[in-house]
């Protein structure tokens, strides 16, 4: 990851080991899916994108917006998430079936090092960040309980940056 850019993936990682998610409510990390996110875009009816956005304003601005409102920021994009984003949406946007699509954005303050993390400034809007989430999900239907023994964000980077993996004998067979 670019160092901010991992914003939507720590945010929904974080989403998903503090709160009690409703069986209805489907969470997917897709920022290594590329196209096959297409499928989500005309399955459901409602999609909720969180990541990076390049709005003019401070690093930690967040906004939320829907599908027209990025479409008619015209063709210029600063961030990687808001290409692949842009570009699901213009071409989904073709199919009668695309289901209703928000962001909820947050302004990077670096996305140029090729790190694990986040910087100070976009760590500390997390929280905030999260709570932008909760609040649109809210507004959806769905009221997420928070959970007993939290886990910090700093937790979920480090499970980023070193995923714990399982061995399988199996493997070893060919």
């Amino acid at each position: 990851m670019f160092c901010d850019e991992g914003i939507g993936a720590y945010a929904l990682r974080y989403i998903e080991k503090n709160y009690e998610i409703p069986k209805n409510l489907t969470l997917v990390e897709g920022s290594s899916l590329g196209f096959s996110m297409m499928t989500y875009y005309h399955e459901y009816d409602k999609i909720i994108v969180l990541g990076t956005g390049s709005d003019e304003g401070e690093a930690g601005l967040i906004k939320c917006e829907d599908a027209d409102a990025i479409l008619s920021k015209g063709p210029v994009r600063k961030t990687a998430n808001e290409v692949e984003i842009t570009m699901m949406i213009e071409i989904c946007s073709f199919h009668e079936n695309m289901g209703e699509v928000t962001l909820v954005t947050m302004v990077p303050d670096d996305i140029v090092s090729v790190r694990n993390g986040l910087t100070k400034t976009t760590l500390a809007n997390m929280p905030d960040f999260v709570q932008k989430v909760l609040e649109v999900l809210k507004a959806e239907g769905f009221e997420l309980q928070q959970k007993e023994n939290l886990c910090s964000f700093e937790e979920i980077i480090e499970e980023f940056a070193n995923p714990k993996q399982t061995f399988d004998p199996q493997m070893l067979k060919s």
